[in-house]
């Protein structure tokens, strides 16, 4: 057992001197990953008695949890430093006017439209624009419809007798 508190004492000064995340998760693989100093000593569980199997099994569990808690810790020590160090960097200035938007784009069919109409213009059609509803005397009666006829204007039906 006078090994695993030397092992223990050894990683957890490795861990306190990590000095961001990516070293941390160095000592972590080192300690507890698949090949790490630690799961191999879980490994040789296999290979002792039972007695010495009940002493070393929940020592090395133990063990085990109180270095996860520590990365965990140091972790969350670790994000809070970062974080600290990038809002004492980053400053903004409000008195800066604000960042345009954009506000949006034409529609496809709309641009398909347009560009038609720019081709027709260079074949020498002229594109006319006008209101999109008419009133009944520019839709029918100035267009010699007479009256009666299907869709003429008001319900003016003449009915054979």
């Amino acid at each position: 057992m006078d090994d695993t508190q030397k092992l223990e004492d050894e990683i957890t000064a490795a861990i306190a001197g990590a000095s961001d995340e990516a070293a941390l998760e160095a000592v972590r693989v080192d300690a507890l990953g698949k090949k790490g100093r630690v799961s191999l000593l879980m490994r040789g569980l296999g290979k002792m008695t039972p007695e010495e199997r009940q002493i070393a099994g929940p020592a090395l569990n133990a063990l085990k949890n109180r270095l996860n808690d520590l990365i965990a810790a140091r972790k969350e020590a670790l994000v809070e430093l970062a974080l600290n160090a990038r809002l004492a960097t980053e400053k903004v200035d409000i008195s800066l006017p604000a960042r345009e938007r954009p506000f949006g784009s034409i529609h496809p069919v709309s641009q398909v439209m347009d560009e038609v109409a720019v081709i027709f213009g260079d074949m020498g059609f002229a594109v006319a624009e006008g209101p999109d509803i008419e009133d009944d005397f520019h839709n029918f009666t100035a267009l010699n419809f007479p009256p009666g006829s299907p869709g003429a204007g008001p319900a003016r039906h003449i009915f054979p007798d």
